[in-house]
């Protein structure tokens, strides 16, 4: 896929070039789960404590997913714009686009960690944090915020090296992160009685080292676009249309934050310190269903990004329909698991009897809608991947915001058990927001198509 990416992207045989494309940031993704989840199984199973430092660790989720959240407003934003590009012939462009977004992701990695750094107990105690599990949390995060500027760096401008088609030196930043990560955690936690403390220093080290990888990368031979020095300065006409795109992702990591930090303060409410580890545990369950689904959408990305630079709309179209066909098989065989053998996942994060009964019951609930967000995940993305910054922001907002953070406090007034209407919250807002996004995408998708063929694509 290295040699002569742009022709091959404009001409390989779709099914061929996805599979090329989604099959390596599909591995990227998956090791990326373990990446995630990996410190949450090790703290589960920490000796007389696990219960309630697995707890205080959920309880952090919501601060490291607006870290993430930023690199994706960049990363996300920037590296269709740089496919389209690229699909336009107008390379230099491309390279002003990636050299613009790296500035922005230093910028913001400092702001990030001097903020949280010194807001941090405030914000876990707002979170759902109790007396009991806030230590744990609090250490885990202090020291996880320090490697603010790792996680920018890798994450976001890791979208420019995959956007290019190079799936594979994608797919080797999260693994060599991961695979160190995987490494020192037992190390530190357990060989050197770190604790938490250990698990949060494995992630940062790991961290740091992908983020190296992607540096070297982008600075070397191999890749056609490159960080050079003459774009560093951030141009207001450059990076406007990447926020623009890049909002909408943003807000679906963001609002994960605000959706967790909603459910975790509720739960706390009506089921205390038991409901919100169910919780910490569903999130982790949620990550195995949405990694994969986000490493289809990256195989698929570049294809319809490039080709929709070029105006190859039947391109476009039959990537589309793969992509659609691949998420939406994966999301019910997913769910179907979920449904299932919920004790052998459920199993992993902790052994704790009275845990692992209460998150039984609540995937039950939580999940019975998930086979059809490989719909939602699949049309959203490609508004994204062709440049559609509104309609891929009203979806965005739609199922989260707009729905599901007030279903979760309005169902309760309407159930005798409190949590089990917190819970019911997340399916019923799936099916609303999963016939909406899928109808839009049916009127709207024909029409941006059509457009585009006469030469006019719709401005992001």
């Amino acid at each position: 896929m290295e040699k002569d990416i742009t022709s091959k992207l404009g001409s390989e045989s779709i099914g061929k070039l996805l599979f090329s494309l989604a099959a390596p940031a599909i591995a990227a993704q998956l090791v990326n789960m373990l990446y995630n989840i990996v410190d949450r199984i090790y703290i589960g199973h920490l000796p007389g404590v696990g219960a309630a430092a697995l707890t205080g660790v959920g309880v952090t989720f919501p601060i490291i997913m607006i870290i993430s959240a930023f690199s994706a407003l960049i990363g996300m934003g920037g590296a269709p714009r740089a496919a389209i590009k690229m699909g336009q012939n107008d390379d230099n462009t491309a390279e002003e686009i990636l050299g613009n977004c790296f500035s922005v992701l230093i910028t913001f990695s400092i702001l990030l960690t001097v903020f949280f750094l010194f807001s941090g107990e405030k914000l876990l105690l707002m979170f759902g944090a109790s007396s009991e599990t806030l230590p744990y949390g609090l250490s885990y995060l202090n020291i996880y915020v320090c490697g603010t500027i790792f996680v920018q760096i890798a994450l976001g401008l890791n979208s420019f090296i995959s956007t290019q088609g190079y799936a594979k030196m994608s797919m080797i930043t999260v693994i060599i992160g991961a695979i160190v990560n995987i490494v020192l955690d037992p190390i530190l936690m357990f060989g050197f009685d770190m604790g938490v403390n250990g698990a949060a220093i494995a992630t940062v080290i790991s961290q740091a080292v992908s983020s190296l990888w992607v540096l070297k990368f982008l600075t070397g031979k191999k890749t056609k676009l490159k960080i050079r020095k003459k774009y560093l300065m951030p141009k207001k006409s450059v990076i406007i249309p990447v926020l623009l795109l890049g909002i909408a992702p943003f807000i679906m990591q963001s609002t994960e934050s605000l959706l967790n930090i909603t459910l975790n303060s509720s739960l706390q409410k009506y089921g205390g310190d038991m409901a919100v580890g169910s919780m910490t545990i569903l999130s982790s369950l949620m990550q195995i269903l949405m990694l994969p689904l986000m490493g289809l959408t990256q195989g698929a990305q570049p294809i319809i990004s490039y080709n929709y630079g070029a105006r190859n709309n039947d391109r476009v179209k039959k990537a589309f329909k793969l992509l659609i066909k691949s998420t939406v098989s994966f999301t019910f065989v997913f769910w179907l698991l979920m449904m299932l053998l919920p004790k052998l996942f459920v199993s992993l994060f902790t052994s704790d009897a009275s845990l692992v009964e209460t998150t039984i019951w609540s995937i039950k609930i939580y999940m019975a809608a998930a086979f059809i967000m490989g719909a939602q995940t699949a049309c959203q993305q490609t508004f994204i991947a062709i440049g559609q910054a509104k309609i891929s922001l009203f979806l965005a907002l739609l199922r989260k915001v707009i729905l599901l953070i007030p279903l979760i406090y309005i169902l309760p007034n309407f159930f005798e058990n409190k949590v089990f209407a917190v819970f019911l919250a997340e399916p019923v807002a799936d099916i609303i927001a999963v016939s909406t996004t899928v109808a839009m995408f049916a009127v709207h998708f024909k029409r941006i198509l059509a457009e585009n063929s006469k030469g006019a694509a719709v401005k992001a």
